[in-house]
């Protein structure tokens, strides 16, 4: 848990957000290391342990897109509720529950309490609904939000759509394999759910860069503007 003292130091009273991705990004280092000791090839043992804090990680690293994506829905369609409650001890608090959840995961492996297959069908189907519903309510909130920023509120939407898509591409695979038990034992399918899972780091550090001011408003005001011209020419009399 020490990861989160060094988060804390970064970030500052009015913005909780790098709270998240700091704590996302040290899952992502996590899911690294385990990667190459898998590709070292160690023996039987070492091989069971790293694989139990990989899908850990994995499964700590959804636990943070869901707040991340809640953290900016709060924005749009909270804004007062959030400028007066958000702090970054609540942030630490809700990182150190993230942290915790999957150690349900890691301690059913030893006392065989549900089959895995369950649980991490729970972890990451739950996820599903809810970063649905953070977009949704954005968009729907978007024009009350007069106090945010029309290049904040083009970030934000692009976010949550980028998460959205992440989780879908990566994620909802292995929630099908674990589901549909002609998947399970689909070895083309297991080999190819597990090799996109592999792909979450990377997607995770397209997420912060894209989160960074500055970094893809001029992309994101030319679409803007592209879809505007597009709709006035349309709409202009033959």
């Amino acid at each position: 848990m020490c990861s989160f003292i060094p988060a804390s130091l970064k970030v500052q009273n009015n913005n909780v957000a790098p709270i998240y991705i700091i704590n996302l990004l040290i899952s992502d280092i996590i899911q690294f290391c385990c990667m190459i000791v898998d590709v070292a090839k160690p023996d039987r043992n070492i091989h069971i342990a790293f694989s139990i804090i990989y899908f850990y990680s994995v499964l700590a690293s959804v636990g943070f897109m869901v707040c991340i994506a809640l953290e900016r829905y709060l924005v749009i369609a909270w804004p007062l509720w959030y400028r007066f409650r958000r702090t970054i001890k609540i942030s630490l608090v809700v990182c150190v529950v993230v942290w915790i959840l999957p150690l349900v995961y890691a301690l059913h492996l030893f006392f065989r309490i549900l089959s895995s297959h369950i649980i991490v069908t729970v972890f990451l189907l739950v996820p599903f609904p809810l970063l649905i519903f953070f977009l949704g309510g954005t968009l729907k909130s978007l024009s009350a939000a007069i106090s945010v920023s029309s290049d904040e509120k083009r970030r934000i939407v692009g976010m949550l759509v980028l998460v959205l898509l992440i989780y879908t591409l990566l994620f909802l695979p292995s929630v099908i394999l674990n589901l549909v038990e002609d998947a399970r034992y689909n070895h083309t399918f297991h080999n190819v759910t597990y090799t996109i899972l592999k792909f979450t780091p990377l997607a995770d550090l397209i997420l912060y860069f894209f989160m960074r001011k500055g970094a893809i408003d001029k992309h994101l005001a030319s679409l803007c503007c592209c879809r505007m011209d597009s709709d006035d020419n349309s709409r202009s009399p033959a």
